[in-house]
């Protein structure tokens, strides 16, 4: 049975979030400060085990899903050189972008799609969208009292104003939210990359924490890129996807 159609919560939960977690947690420590202290070439086992998890995933999803990994990679890699290496937003431990981190986004822009369009999690799709939107708010409001993150808090609310008039993608980006943030709290614990004190270390109104609790709203663009471009690619399919949903909708509301 494939993950869309797990009848399981748990189950569906746990094959693409679950899994999710798991690898990142993983992965990064091959790239922490406990190894650096082992090897020097920490960066280069931790991309290893990235290409190993990003071809076991890329074999399995279904064509659509894998030009959609390409992208993202891409993505990736434009937005990594942008923010890091020419913005300074946030620095990596060796000052460049690891090889592992362009096929990262891709897995988790792919674990996330999974889980937000699971039959059993579908079902249950309200209620996840109240408890993630108030898990935020309670998480990036801990973060501005403690932390002084008002760049996290800003960021955090232009998400959840965004995600008020976008009620079909609402729990694919509340669900990337909380994914990213789990990513962030990892990697700078282990020290793979940095934030700077404020906002890409030069408006000083906008105070950071090292990781800022609203980041996510940045992976927002690769998740809208990856989007726009197969929509440019396949304007045939999506139009016809389209007239679907419009037709799918007319039907109910004749039936109510």
């Amino acid at each position: 049975m494939s993950l869309l159609a797990t009848k399981s919560s748990f189950l569906a939960t746990f094959k693409s979030l679950g899994a999710l977690f798991l690898f990142i947690l993983f992965g990064l420590f091959l790239d922490s400060f406990y190894m650096v202290k082992i090897t020097k070439d920490a960066q280069f086992y931790a991309t290893i085990s990235m290409l190993i998890g990003f071809t076991i995933v890329f074999l399995k999803v279904n064509k659509r899903v894998k030009e959609q990994m390409v992208t993202a990679v891409i993505l990736g890699i434009i937005g990594e050189y942008f923010f890091s290496i020419l913005l300074g937003m946030y620095t990596y431990r060796l000052e460049n972008v690891p090889h592992y981190v362009p096929p990262g986004h891709a897995l988790v822009y792919t674990a996330v799609l999974y889980f937000s369009k699971a039959k059993s999690i579908v079902l249950h799709r309200i209620k996840l969208e109240r408890f993630f939107t108030i898990f935020i708010i309670i998480y990036a409001t801990l973060f501005l009292i403690f932390k002084n993150d008002v760049f996290g808090f800003v960021m955090t609310v232009a998400t959840l104003l965004i995600l008020r008039n976008k009620p079909r993608e609402r729990l694919f980006y509340l669900t990337m939210y909380i994914s990213v943030a789990y990513l962030e709290i990892v990697g700078t614990n282990f020290l793979c990359w940095k934030w700077p004190a404020t906002a890409w270390g030069i408006f000083d109104f906008l105070p950071s924490f090292n990781p800022p609790s609203g980041i996510s709203f940045f992976y927002f663009l690769l998740d809208i890129g990856c989007l726009w471009l197969y929509k440019q690619r396949h304007k045939i399919a999506w139009s016809r996807m389209k007239n679907i949903r419009k037709i799918r909708l007319q039907t109910n509301i004749s039936v109510n």
